[in-house]
């Protein structure tokens, strides 16, 4: 059964069980100090509008609705951090925000590592403001020999800064909990259509090629393809039929890479700032449960919409039905499309492909 709670995370996390969850994917606050919202508009034609438009047409613009959270931890924490810890910051980070770091960031941090089981994974996607910090403190708690990656997700949206290098990035960071025993199945991970199938002939062509931004083009010797930790994929568009009209969503694509090549059909997918539930439809599509948490009651209405006709999730603390008067059939299609033919992994499977992601690494 899927669960989304909405509530405080910190306090639905300490309800969950020991090492119950296999993979984990969090978009926390980046602590940007701005109020990150997404207004949804619709335009009618008026004489009077605010907006020219197609043969100097006149239209007037009407906002729908607001989505927005506060993107900022700039509190007064004067007695609230021992001594020794404000001198530690003010040496190596002091321009952090100690209460993002310690207050909001490490109590959940550790809930993670506590949730997740002996090969599970941990995906926390940052920004460039923050990562250095962050990184340090998940040294700590899961060990400097659990970090695999700093994936750098690349995009072409965004602000055109003229005084510097504009920002088209975020930054993702994998640790494991045990480096000798963890899932990364890279083959499973979605494939795309060769632009000329008959240079490659039908096996390859029906099989399909690995996403190029994640993989090298060229061979080398008779190694293969070399692996690449930035992805190139596009943000969700404004006008996107994939929007759901709330702030920072993240495309599925992203979050379906993570899922697939971190975790196995059946398994346990924990996202604990969920926001629009990206990682629960991905879960959906890609037959994985999933837990997700969020505070905020906007966030549950989208999700209340993007999950409607699910009866196979249990929403705690909020009351969906009065935002799900519309079935969400394509996603129901998708998820339908994708369980004919589930592979079944039996433990000896996945025993056998953590033992060769080690002999690989060697």
């Amino acid at each position: 059964m899927n669960k989304i709670y909405f509530g405080d995370n910190l306090a639905i996390l300490k309800t969950l069980k020991d090492e119950s969850i296999d993979l984990i994917y969090i978009d926390p606050p980046f602590n940007t100090g701005k109020t990150q919202s997404r207004t949804r508009i619709r335009t009618i034609r008026d004489k009077n509008g605010d907006r020219n438009g197609f043969q100097g047409n006149k239209y007037k613009t009407i906002e729908l609705g607001t989505k927005a959270y506060k993107d900022s931890f700039d509190f007064e924490t004067e007695g609230l951090f021992p001594p020794e810890i404000v001198r530690a910051y003010k040496t190596i980070a002091p321009h952090s925000s100690i209460y993002f770091l310690e207050e909001f960031l490490r109590p959940r941090l550790i809930e993670a590592y506590r949730l997740l089981k002996p090969h599970g994974s941990l995906y926390f996607h940052i920004d460039y403001r923050e990562v250095h910090y962050c990184k340090i403190l998940l040294d700590q708690i899961f060990g400097r020999d659990c970090f695999r990656n700093e994936i750098i997700w690349a995009y072409d949206y965004g602000g055109r800064a003229r005084s510097r290098w504009p920002a088209k990035h975020d930054n993702i960071l994998y640790y494991v909990k045990d480096p000798r025993n963890y899932i990364f199945d890279s083959s499973k991970i979605d494939r795309e259509d060769y632009m000329a199938p008959g240079l490659v002939g039908p096996e390859k062509a029906t099989r399909g090629k690995l996403p190029t931004d994640t993989w090298w083009w060229s061979y080398i010797g008779k190694k293969g393809m070399k692996i690449s930790d930035t992805w190139w994929m596009t943000i969700v568009g404004t006008n996107s039929k994939g929007r759901y009209g709330y702030p920072t969503q993240k495309p599925i694509g992203l979050i379906n890479r993570i899922i697939q090549a971190s975790s196995f059909p059946g398994q346990v997918v924990l996202d604990f700032f969920a926001g629009t539930g990206t990682v629960g439809e991905s879960c959906i599509i890609n037959n994985r449960n999933f837990i997700l948490i969020d505070n905020n009651y906007q966030a549950l209405e989208v999700m209340a919409r993007r999950f409607s006709g699910f009866e196979t999730i249990q929403w705690i603390g909020f009351d969906p039905t009065p935002f799900q008067y519309i079935k969400n059939t394509l996603l129901e299609e998708r998820a339908k499309q994708n369980s004919e033919g589930t592979d079944e992994y039996s433990p000896e499977f996945k025993m056998l492909v953590t033992v060769s992601s080690n002999l690989q690494e060697e």
